[in-house]
């Protein structure tokens, strides 16, 4: 059992001739089940060709009718990418995870507008991670998006972040700990964006083969508060915390377009004493989550 992915997910990649989309397709298709699970991409100008051996297609929608993926990963630069997450959301797919880094806020702030009119509307709900984000893993079977693979092992520890290399940190410790991951989920540091914290604390409580969480957040917003007071309420595991930031001055805009603090309830140490008082193990220090996970399992 996973969240998200699996081994028999079928993905469609948006921006497969792209340099990026090209050589990130490649490392996905070489990992575990990879060659099974990459059988589209799309290219209006490229369809009726093939990227080693993957078919292009002219849109998310063909490549969806001819191989039934239920997925797409987007690496369409920032200008076309809001609109290659609308075409993945207009086709009814199931999880659209979006890569590209430096998309306008006003781009996003159309396409969310118009993914919550569809869903009120009565069509499909399209879960989407990210923009900005490395994507997502469950080790030994699939991996969609910019992870390196070989950290990862297959486990019974979650892991969600806001930042895509302390993602890799924390795996890295729990792999070298012997606990590995069920499944790994970076949900990006931009202001507008798709699944939050609570959202994949949702997923995480309800999987069966999940035994702990590590919960990675930044300075910035409210949804790490927003998801340790619903953990508070709900989650039956145990749950480490880590807030990157604890030094940043307020007012500042720190690394992701996200993370500006206005000072108050979205500073780091906000964040960590609302995340303590709501049972989460907590940390200052990036390099103790893993001994904290080992201590709690």
């Amino acid at each position: 059992m996973s969240i998200l992915i699996n081994k028999d997910t079928r993905v469609i990649t948006q921006g497969i001739t792209g340099k990026t989309g090209q050589f990130h397709t490649r490392m996905c298709v070489a990992y575990a089940h990879g060659k099974n699970c990459f059988v589209a991409g799309v290219n209006p100008k490229k369809a009726g060709e093939d990227f080693e051996g993957i078919p292009i297609y002219a849109s998310v929608q063909d490549a969806k009718a001819q191989t039934g993926a239920t997925v797409s990963v987007i690496y369409v630069p920032p200008a076309g990418a809001a609109a290659a997450i609308w075409e993945a959301v207009q086709a009814d797919l199931d999880l659209a995870i979006c890569i590209t880094e430096g998309i306008p806020i006003k781009d996003m702030l159309e396409v969310r507008n118009r993914m919550k009119a569809k869903e009120a509307a009565g069509g499909k709900k399209t879960l989407l991670l990210g923009p900005n984000c490395p994507g997502t893993i469950t080790p030994e079977e699939i991996k969609i998006g910019i992870m390196p693979g070989h950290i990862h092992r297959k486990g019974r520890i979650g892991v969600v972040s806001r930042s895509g290399t302390l993602t890799y940190e924390a795996v890295a410790q729990l792999t070298e700990i012997g606990l590995g991951q069920s499944s790994a989920v970076g949900i990006g540091g931009d202001p507008i964006n798709g699944l939050k914290h609570i959202d994949v604390m949702r997923l995480f409580n309800d999987d069966p083969d999940t035994d702990a969480v590590v919960m990675i957040g930044e300075i910035g917003g409210p949804d790490e508060a927003q998801a340790a007071r619903w953990c508070k309420a709900n989650m039956k595991k145990p749950v480490v915390g880590f807030i990157a930031g604890v030094t940043a001055p307020a007012g500042k805009r720190m690394g992701h377009a996200g993370a500006l603090i206005s000072g108050g309830a979205d500073t780091a140490d906000a964040k960590l004493a609302i995340m303590e008082e709501c049972g989460f193990k907590v940390t200052r220090n990036p390099s103790e989550m893993g001994r904290l996970i080992k201590g709690l399992v």
